[in-house]
């Protein structure tokens, strides 16, 4: 089995924008979610201080991402046998596991192309397909699942060349509870959180 990056470490920040000013994101529409995303997080990795970065980067995860509903759905399988007290320190870990993972990815692929190929209506939301080009690699195909909610559309999944990482996530966080237990899993989200 082909072994992929955890959750949102790759695909988020695969394209490069000539401007450095920070674009307000336009998730009213899901091109301009994509677009508006990431041309905002690459500004802000590359105008700040790593530690400026992550907080705004943590803030763009917090506005643009079904952070909550991608963290139940990673544990919904746990869920009945865990406390309160483990499920809240695993909301509080998850998110900094998240960015932390993005913000150190981005650099690898600054020089990254994102070109969106069509957008498919799915629902209350939307899939958006497009494709990844590096220079002397072969493109890659991302597939963005998006919800519409109250306040625009939100990421709710990606598709990496044909890699569900939600499913793949899960998959993971599953090993690491049934071989070592939850507290476990929040260990090691904590540790790679900081």
């Amino acid at each position: 089995m082909k072994k992929v990056a955890p959750f949102f470490a790759l695909p988020i920040a695969l394209v490069s924008f000539a401007t450095p000013a920070c674009a307000a994101v336009d998730n009213q529409t899901p091109t301009g979610l994509i677009n508006g995303l990431i041309a905002e997080a690459l500004s802000v990795a590359q105008n700040n201080d790593k530690v400026h970065a992550h907080q705004k980067l943590k803030a763009l995860l917090a506005q643009y991402f079904q952070v909550d509903e991608i963290g139940e759905s990673l544990v919904r399988r746990w869920k009945s046998q865990i406390t309160p007290e483990q499920l809240t320190a695993y909301k509080a870990a998850l998110p900094n596991f998240i960015i932390n993972t993005y913000a150190n990815r981005i650099s690898d692929y600054s020089s990254a192309k994102l070109k969106i190929i069509r957008i498919i209506p799915a629902g209350d939301g939307a899939a958006v397909l497009s494709q990844v080009t590096k220079s002397g690699s072969d493109p890659v195909n991302v597939i963005w699942t998006l919800e519409h909610t109250s306040q625009g559309y939100k990421v709710s999944n990606m598709t990496v060349g044909g890699i569900n990482l939600l499913i793949t996530q899960r998959a993971d966080f599953d090993s690491v509870v049934e071989h070592k237990g939850f507290d476990s899993l929040i260990k090691m989200l904590q540790a790679r959180a900081s």
